[in-house]
């Protein structure tokens, strides 16, 4: 056991581990899904809303859980305290219990197929599900030639708003898919920014992540191109008439772009600085789907 290890307390490793702000991932692709379908038919089922969310969370729990296991097992996460895996000492445990939630999650999801008695619902998830098993479980490990962030922006971004909008209208929506590609691209960063700080444990690894493949410094320029694309394609689908102009509230979180793009730019090659990036990343998404959600449930009034 290191000397940073024993100085941090157990209690921080476990939420650490446990990571609360990330679940904003997962109900945010509800949250605008709904938003544009409400917008679009002046309806809002508030049961159906309510149990894809809490499935959505079962649903991300075990495969933030289950990517724990799988890293286990290559040695990416030997530096990694606040690995559950690392934590408990009981990977099987961790495997299991993250099983269950995706099973919980999952007869969350039927009980919404079931209650519109239309299957389509649970075959979206069911996808992203997979596209979430693909990232980092055996043998596919997608995620260990860099494809993490492609797998990410279709899993919560067209497929997750469309799996949203669907299930409040049972139909299908442009607007939807034009959403969908500000909620991907944004979740997608999240992902992008949690390899800046382990750069030497991926290539230790054997892992090609993103920054890994363009270094540091040329990784942060990506960054802020993707980071600023959110707004321009927002502004963008308001002059085409697709967005309503409310949607334009989601330009107030640019203050936390600019915060991540400069933070990332000043500290990229300093992995201990450079390591809270991705919960910067976190409030960019949050603020910036919640206002995007916020615009056009306005519009539905």
């Amino acid at each position: 056991m290191t000397t940073k290890q024993i100085s941090r307390p157990k209690s921080k490793l476990w939420m650490a581990a446990i990571k609360p702000p990330m679940y904003s991932v997962a109900i945010m692709p509800i949250w605008v899904g709904t938003s544009v379908a409400f917008a679009e038919t002046k309806s809002f089922n508030v049961g159906i809303f309510s149990t894809f969310v809490l499935a959505a969370i079962l649903i991300l729990a075990w495969e933030n859980i289950s990517n724990d296991v799988f890293d286990s097992e290559t040695g990416i996460d030997i530096n990694k305290h606040h690995s559950l895996v690392n934590l408990t000492g009981k990977k099987n445990l961790v495997f299991w219990l993250g099983n269950l939630c995706l099973i919980a999650g999952l007869l969350g999801i039927l009980a919404i197929a079931i209650w519109q008695q239309d299957p389509t619902v649970i075959g979206i998830i069911l996808l992203c599900c997979g596209l979430g098993y693909m990232y980092q479980g055996p043998p596919f490990r997608l995620g260990y030639q860099g494809l993490g962030e492609i797998l990410c922006f279709f899993a919560f971004g067209p497929l997750g708003i469309t799996a949203a909008y669907y299930s409040q209208t049972k139909t299908w929506s442009l607007t939807g898919l034009a959403v969908s590609i500000i909620v991907g691209i944004v979740t997608s960063l999240i992902l992008y920014c949690s390899h800046f700080h382990q750069v030497k444990d991926d290539i230790a690894a054997g892992k090609k992540s993103p920054i890994v493949r363009l270094g540091t410094a040329r990784g942060a320029e990506v960054l802020t191109w993707f980071t600023a694309s959110i707004y321009p394609f927002t502004a963008l689908f308001v002059l085409l008439g697709v967005f309503p102009v409310w949607t334009l509230l989601s330009w107030l979180s640019l203050p936390y772009a600019f915060k991540l793009c400069r933070h990332v730019q000043e500290n990229h090659d300093y992995p201990e600085k450079v390591s809270n990036c991705k919960f910067i990343a976190v409030a960019v998404h949050f603020w910036s789907c919640l206002l995007l959600g916020v615009g056009f449930a306005i519009a539905g009034f």
